[in-house]
């Protein structure tokens, strides 16, 4: 698998198109960020192999780990902020696509909810889901949610999706070897994660009782 990729994972332009990939899969989830990711930590995994002593000695550079991780988390935040932006700018001609949308009109309410109550555990859940960091950021900005509820969720959203995705790859290669193989089964566990984030995310909130309701319940007693 290395010889097809040595060039570019041995030198610093992994980091970049890394980073544009990631970047750009807000707007266009088809893009195999994830699988990049992984590529370039299990070649991390191999070239370590190599300046251990395991190898032939002409592994090159080794990407970095560590900076991998950091690139990838700084451009998905930096890509939710984007898409955020341009939600929240979005005007009347979003929010009808949005109010067409089932799924982003039922986010947006899971969202808002979740964030009034200080918490954001599913926007650092529906990044790994399909299409998840799409919904959640372009909801909560169509929904004017303010940023300081938003960002420092999409943040650890995008640093626990980064540092899973390049543990896969490293360890992966480690302990499968830097393989075609060792990276299907990194790429599937991505994938295994990503499932059970939309099952999460697509389980029915439980809906808050509305004033009225409460008021008419409080009159019956």
């Amino acid at each position: 698998m290395l010889e097809s990729v040595a060039a570019l994972t041995s030198s610093p332009w992994i980091y970049v198109v890394v980073a544009v990939s990631v970047l750009l899969d807000v707007f266009l989830p088809l893009l195999p960020s994830g699988v990049l990711v992984i590529t370039a930590a299990t070649a991390a995994a191999a070239g370590s192999t190599t300046v251990n002593g395991s190898g032939d000695g002409t592994g090159g550079q080794v990407p970095s780990l560590v900076v991998l991780i950091l690139c990838a988390a700084t451009a998905s935040v930096l890509g939710d902020l984007v898409a955020y932006r341009l939600a929240w700018r979005g005007g009347d001609r979003l929010d009808r696509a949005i109010a067409r949308s089932r799924r982003l009109t039922t986010a947006q309410e899971r969202l808002g909810a979740a964030l009034s109550r200080g918490g954001g555990a599913l926007v650092i859940i529906a990044r790994f889901a399909p299409a998840g960091r799409s919904v959640v950021s372009l909801g909560a900005g169509a929904a004017h949610r303010r940023k300081r509820d938003f960002l420092p969720w999409s943040a650890l959203a995008g640093l626990a999706w980064a540092g899973y995705s390049v543990g896969l790859g490293y360890f992966g290669g480690r302990w499968l070897g830097s393989t075609w193989f060792g990276t299907a089964v990194s790429v599937l566990a991505l994938f295994a994660a990503g499932a059970l984030a939309a099952f999460v995310v697509k389980r029915p909130a439980m809906s808050p009782v509305s004033p009225a309701r409460r008021a008419a319940s409080s009159s019956l007693r």
